[in-house]
């Protein structure tokens, strides 16, 4: 088992430290959504999607 862990040290980093980004992107993607910002990056004003993406505030 230790064996294992020393030869292939550099793969579980990395595989982490991937793990832990995407993580940190679905993350931000609910916080956002949750206060009602898009997601995409941009505005709604000249989507074409926009009445089906995301509700529009008066």
């Amino acid at each position: 088992m230790l064996n294992f862990l020393a030869a292939n040290l550099g793969n579980i980093i990395v595989s982490a430290i991937l793990i832990l980004i995407v993580a940190l992107v679905i993350v931000n993607l609910v916080r956002k959504k949750k206060k009602g910002q898009t997601t995409c990056g941009c505005g709604c004003s000249h989507c074409p999607s926009a009445g089906i993406c995301q509700k529009q505030k008066f």
